[in-house]
């Protein structure tokens, strides 16, 4: 993985390494302090009860893309160099369907299982215990499921590119989506109040 700040002399090595726990744990930290460390917070997206996860995960996604994009845009980030992992259909619906059940199930997602965890409550124990028997589970049987985790590849493929639209359509189609996206929750949440 490329790592562009390192790479251009903005920052060294070690700056570099040292800053990821550093923001990993004042990720975490703005995760507890959103009430995302409660599996009744998170599930309440599934009914429809309490959509902040809907709206932070949304504004985060937008914020990356927007910072990234115009980044790219003035010269201070080059996006030919950030790392875009290859596409691989089947094996990516399958995952999304499990981490989707996972979500559904345990009320946590990687994330927010960490930071629940760290606050010392057990579901989120529960969840990370889940996740390390995942692990080890595909480990121990990936030479039988290899077929089908290598399977369906496209490469390393953007959503822009699968469209056949620029960028800058793409940042502009997904920001919109986002905007109706909140008026909607916003009206859900107005409505279930």
């Amino acid at each position: 993985m490329s790592a562009p700040l390192s790479e251009t002399g903005v920052l060294g090595a070690a700056a570099v390494l040292a800053s990821a726990p550093l923001i990993g744990f004042a990720f975490g930290w703005c995760l507890e302090r959103g009430g995302l460390g409660s599996a009744r917070k998170l599930t309440g997206q599934f009914y429809l009860t309490d959509l902040t996860v809907f709206k932070v995960m949304f504004s985060a996604l937008v914020t990356a893309m927007l910072g990234a994009f115009w980044l790219d845009r003035i010269g201070v980030l080059d996006l030919g160099l950030v790392y875009l992992p290859e596409t691989f259909v089947v094996p990516q619906a399958i995952g999304g369907l499990l981490f989707g059940a996972g979500f559904l199930v345990g009320g946590l997602c990687p994330g927010t299982a960490c930071v629940a965890a760290a606050s010392g409550k057990l579901d989120g124990l529960a969840v990370m215990a889940g996740m390390l028997l995942g692990i080890v589970s595909f480990n121990v049987s990936f030479d039988w499921i290899r077929p089908l985790f290598e399977s369906t590849p496209l490469g390393a493929v953007t959503l822009t590119s699968l469209a056949g639209v620029s960028s800058a359509i793409g940042v502009l189609a997904i920001t919109a989506a986002a905007l109706v996206g909140f008026a909607l929750a916003a009206r859900i949440e107005r409505a279930r109040a």
